[in-house]
């Protein structure tokens, strides 16, 4: 696909479904546009600190973030403490942008408390009296999708179930059947946390780093966290000093990636 292909489907996208009957106000696509294309993993910082209410909003637009079920499997460990700091920027190997970030927050997934955030959903639901099918769907199937054993005996249940289902009944979300499983869907759900605040913070004139270079076991064992918690990033965040960017910025063609079956 060219430039100029690209920038025409841009163009042409935006005449046919910015304003689509039926949909909230398009925001300003150029605006949108500017932050996703200035967004860069910046590597050293300035001094300039973020100010405690843009850091809040940014982290309540993180957690805007698609989730499946709306159990909201994530949780944010900003590192206020000097002294715990010092601890992760070793953790972090030493990193420039942990280092010499103005903030820098854990951003954790968590296996263990879905029964407990879908009893929250349904004493909290903005609909009154909750919808029969909304209680039966966090009571019945939430349950059968995520519920896990020590000696994993009930994958063999959830393996019956959904093939009895799919060979009589029809289509079925796949349980998750090891705490692998689990793992994997609550660090999905969690990344896409992460890119909202990385955003929302180039939206607010700052920048970020994303690390995936750190000492696991020692940075759960700084921040207190059990073997439920799973680190998904350690992000780096801070205004972006003149050398924080290593290398021009480029990606391989559109077509390379972009498949239509």
């Amino acid at each position: 696909m060219t430039k100029q292909q690209h920038n025409e489907l841009n163009t042409d996208s935006q005449t046919s479904y910015q304003n689509k009957p039926g949909s909230p106000e398009a925001p300003h696509l150029e605006s949108f546009k500017q932050v996703i294309e200035s967004r860069r993993s910046v590597r050293r910082f300035t001094d300039t600190p973020i100010p405690d209410e843009v850091l809040k909003d940014c982290l309540r637009m993180a957690m805007l973030a698609p989730n499946a079920s709306n159990l909201q499997q994530w949780e944010f460990y900003v590192i206020d403490s000097e002294e715990v700091k010092k601890k992760a920027v070793k953790l972090c190997l030493g990193q420039n942008a942990a280092k010499t970030s103005s903030r820098l927050i854990a951003v954790v997934a968590r296996t263990d408390n879905w029964r407990e955030h879908s009893k929250q959903i349904i004493d909290e639901y903005p609909e009154k009296p909750v919808p029969a099918k909304v209680k039966r769907y966090y009571e019945k199937l939430i349950p059968l999708i995520y519920t896990q054993d020590p000696i994993n005996a009930l994958a063999l249940v959830k393996w019956g179930f959904a093939k009895a289902h799919r060979t009589f009944k029809g289509p079925v979300v796949t349980p998750y059947y090891t705490q692998a499983d689990q793992v994997k869907w609550a660090l999905s759900n969690t990344f896409l946390a992460a890119e909202n605040l990385m955003l929302a913070l180039r939206a607010y004139g700052f920048d970020s780093c994303p690390m995936g270079g750190f000492d696991e076991p020692g940075m759960k064992k700084l921040l207190g966290l059990t073997r439920h918690h799973h680190i998904a990033m350690m992000i780096g965040a801070g205004e972006r000093a003149h050398n924080g960017i290593y290398n021009e910025q480029f990606r391989f063609d559109y077509d390379q990636f972009v498949k239509h079956v």
